[in-house]
């Protein structure tokens, strides 16, 4: 029996276990890393540097793009320098460091999303008193405010899953210090201790979850009082993008951390944690380009003004 104490690193999953198939996952996670900082580095410059996008779904949508920058970068780095350096160790710091900094922009991801969702509704619900209720200063409080809750989580997550004594090895079944694979190794009369706080979080996302809907279903039904079909097109191009990253990252993140332990299989947790910790830093910037055509023109004044200066 072993305690937090006694360990002075975790193992990670290691992803293979030939040197061939090793160097293939290292070169996949380089690609996706570069594809998430290419996309959200994109964003972030076009918001910064097009004056005309400094509204605030542009500026919510900044926030958002810096959210998925620090998750792939919390994660991705460190299983890269396993699998080129074929190693498995993490320390102890380290692994608390990794869990504090995911759960953080993991939490302020979600509480900008429901942010977004807030001024897609009054956009549209409310246009009239859009100035007023998403003023700049309204702006930057609800962005603060998502941001210092996720610090808040980050930090009640952080400090209560190290407490825990720890008495089943070191060895985790993901390849990032994950909350759910730390729990596996604490002693089971803490473990309640754990889940009160985990069923505040969950209460927490509950709330936001249903507002989300509460306030798409008010969207869908003012869109389709809209009689012209410019116009329904229009609000929905501003609202599909939202729609789908909030599904992607709702609905990944919650069988991840809410799956019955019976069905909970190394190669199943290690695709759902992909899922929902890799993936959507990658998807989100393509699935908001692809619909946004003012997103789409500031990106491409960027791209083709750095060419011209080059």
């Amino acid at each position: 029996m072993s305690n937090s104490s006694s360990i002075s690193h975790f193992l990670l999953l290691a992803l293979a276990d030939t040197r061939q198939l090793q160097l293939l996952h290292f070169c996949l996670f380089l690609g996706i890393s570069l594809a998430a900082l290419l996309g959200n580095g994109l964003i972030i410059s076009a918001v910064a540097f097009g004056h005309h996008l400094h509204t605030p779904m542009f500026f919510f949508l900044l926030n958002l793009a810096l959210t998925d920058l620090g998750c792939i970068c919390t994660t991705v780095p460190k299983a890269m320098h396993n699998s080129l350096w074929d190693t498995r160790t993490i320390s102890y710091s380290g692994c608390a460091a990794q869990l504090f900094f995911f759960v953080f922009f993991l939490s302020a991801e979600y509480y900008i999303l429901t942010v977004m969702c807030y001024d897609r509704y009054v956009s549209i619900c409310k246009p009239l008193h859009y100035g007023t209720l998403l003023g700049s200063r309204a702006c930057a409080h609800m962005a603060a405010a998502a941001w210092a809750s996720g610090f808040l989580n980050a930090l009640l997550h952080t400090v209560n899953t190290f407490s825990l004594p720890l008495c089943h090895g070191n060895a985790l079944g993901q390849f990032f210090c994950e909350i759910p694979q730390i729990l596996k190794l604490s002693c089971s009369k803490f473990y309640l201790r754990k889940l009160g706080l985990l069923a505040v979080s969950v209460c927490l996302a509950l709330a936001c979850f249903v507002f989300i809907v509460f306030s798409y279903v008010q969207i869908f039904r003012a869109v389709l009082s809209i009689p012209s079909e410019q116009g329904q097109n229009k609000a929905f191009s501003t609202c599909l993008p939202h729609l789908a990253v909030v599904s992607l990252f709702i609905s990944t993140g919650t069988f991840a951390n809410m799956k019955p332990p019976s069905v909970s299989r190394p190669s199943l947790d290690l695709a759902v944690s992909v899922l929902y910790s890799v993936v959507p830093p990658v998807l989100n910037p393509l699935i908001y380009s692809l619909r946004n055509k003012e997103l789409k023109a500031a990106v491409w004044t960027l791209m083709t003004g750095c060419f011209q200066e080059h």
